[in-house]
């Protein structure tokens, strides 16, 4: 096995050029297994870490079938805004869909493979989760997460496929992120 160093990573995921979604079928059987995941673990557990309140604006980026989407709006109230940005149309129509079912009109679906349109500053929380492994350039999204977080707003981060040296690093290698905290689930860095 070779292995790569992080400048020959790096170039290589800037010639990859954005993100790609995954097919139809893929995203439908990632489906499926989320709502077996979410049934052991509910997604309000580890959204217990973040610490949501009432009224706050949530960015969940790369937001998939809406597990957490749909617990943040819950969470964040009517006074709040939950902005659900995927890559794949299929996630940004289910999370439509089941936003409007649940009768929660604070969720917004963004279809996006990096930008999220959303103004500087305006975003108290940013979801990442399941999602940084596979970022073809994972520094352009971190920019994007600290251009729309307010100062000191939280980037709450959980990828099973990094381990916490890596993930660390991903997202403090930026300088935009300072590491607040671990908790069970998740790792906690608040915009510098």
């Amino acid at each position: 096995m070779q292995t790569m160093t992080m400048t020959e990573g790096r170039e290589l995921a800037e010639r990859a050029g954005p993100d790609v979604p995954m097919t139809d079928g893929s995203f439908r059987l990632l489906t499926w297994l989320f709502a077996i995941r979410d049934a052991v673990r509910p997604r309000g557990r580890i959204l217990d870490e973040v610490g949501l309140r009432s009224g706050q604006v949530v960015l969940e980026y790369g937001c998939g079938p809406g597990g957490y989407t749909l617990v943040a709006a819950e969470r964040v109230g009517p006074g709040g805004t939950v902005h659900a940005l995927d890559i794949h149309p299929l996630a940004v129509r289910r999370v439509g869909r089941l936003a409007a079912r649940r009768g929660l009109g604070n969720v917004r679906t963004i279809l996006s493979d990096r930008r999220t349109g959303l103004p500087d500053g305006s975003v108290d929380v940013v979801l990442l989760y399941d999602v940084l492994h596979d970022l073809g350039d994972p520094n352009a999204v971190l920019a994007e997460l600290c251009r729309v977080l307010r100062p000191g707003g939280v980037l709450s981060v959980s990828d099973h496929h990094l381990d916490e040296i890596r993930l660390i690093h991903r997202v403090m290698a930026g300088g935009m992120f300072t590491l607040d905290r671990h908790g069970r689930f998740t790792y906690t860095f608040l915009r510098t």
